[in-house]
């Protein structure tokens, strides 16, 4: 009898962090559940802030930082989703500044239609990125579904003079991003069997790649804000930073940078389908978007980069520093004082 190849991407309609709630109906479902809630002085990022994680103040010198984050197969490889996973849970801690320290494993695995040996491979992959991290898997949650997930719930720890939030923009303030736009529409053209070998194995380079340069630019005063770029895509983050700081942003289209060859795949209309979610979510904040370009704005990413807000006057030093850190970093534009548009795009 011939084996049959399993692809875990089948099991879902969508993938990675594409699968996220849209951003709209997110927020129906956040304002309808508000309760009147004791207020805490501990907790120094709650839910309300729209942040990568949640912060709370256990002494004068230490905060904990705690996340939360799990989707459906975006790559076939049950291993190597479990990497992707992981890279994109420990991803939040370290958009906050923090060091991850322990996690918790979330499992949903349908056993009776997939093998159990499959959901071993996932956490096996999501050990191995953890142990890049010096992170350790301590337990965890599982559930028999009809759809495979997996995710992690991340602790971690930081001096609250470190923190970095999404809201610390000041106004001429760098936007630089540190990994290239793409993620989605690579995962796309795999779902779709449409992927050559050579961007299959950059879908798998950079979704694997941590952002632990994060828990290295939180003592750097002159980076005043931060956040990962994950499923709202890299507009609907920015409009997230831009909100929260009081500020708008002004970005350079030719500046985004986008992973070799995913050029090729937007050309034949191979993009997630909910890039459109995105854009229906942030069109009415964006000015001066024509035709496909709201594909590279808007493309959902998966254990995609930092979104960093720098000092203008320390834009040598900042490069200069993230080079010798064996980061990349791009700017693609700057704050400005609040206008019309959250966002404009030139």
């Amino acid at each position: 009898m011939q084996k049959v190849e399993i692809k875990l991407t089948q099991w879902s309609e969508g993938s990675g962090c594409g699968c996220k709630i849209a951003p709209a109906v997110l927020d129906q479902i956040l304002g309808s559940s508000q309760t009147i809630q004791k207020p805490d002085q501990n907790l120094l990022v709650g839910n309300d802030k729209k942040d990568d994680a949640a912060v709370y103040l256990i002494s004068e010198n230490q905060a904990v930082i705690n996340t939360v984050d799990f989707f459906t197969p975006i790559v076939d490889d049950p291993y190597d989703f479990g990497r992707i996973a992981a890279a994109n849970a420990l991803s939040d801690i370290y958009a906050m500044g923090g060091k991850p320290l322990f996690a918790n494993a979330i499992l949903s695995w349908p056993v009776e239609k997939l093998a159990p040996e499959l959901a071993a491979k996932v956490l096996e992959g999501a050990k191995a990125i953890c142990g890049q991290a010096g992170v350790i898997i301590a337990g965890g949650h599982s559930i028999a579904a009809k759809d495979p997930i997996f995710g992690l719930s991340v602790t971690g720890s930081i001096d609250p003079v470190n923190l970095k939030t999404n809201n610390g923009a000041k106004a001429g303030d760098l936007i630089y991003i540190t990994k290239p736009i793409g993620i989605g529409v690579l995962a796309t053209a795999l779902k779709r069997e449409k992927i050559n070998v050579d961007d299959y194995q950059k879908l798998i380079q950079y979704t694997c790649v941590l952002n632990s340069i994060g828990e290295k630019i939180g003592p750097v005063s002159f980076v005043h804000a931060m956040t990962d770029v994950t499923g709202f895509g890299l507009v609907g983050h920015l409009i997230e930073m831009c909100e929260g700081s009081g500020l708008s942003a002004k970005i350079v289209l030719k500046d985004i940078p986008l992973i070799d060859g995913v050029q090729a795949y937007i050309d034949q209309f191979i993009f997630p389908d909910n890039t459109y979610r995105n854009w229906n979510a942030f069109s009415a904040k964006t000015e001066g978007v024509n035709g496909m370009e709201l594909v590279i704005l808007c493309d959902p990413q998966t254990s995609g980069g930092l979104m960093l807000a720098v000092d203008p006057s320390e834009k040598e030093v900042f490069e200069k520093w993230m080079v010798d850190e064996g980061s990349q970093s791009f700017l693609i534009g700057a704050f400005m004082e609040k206008g019309e548009s959250v966002v404009k795009l030139s």
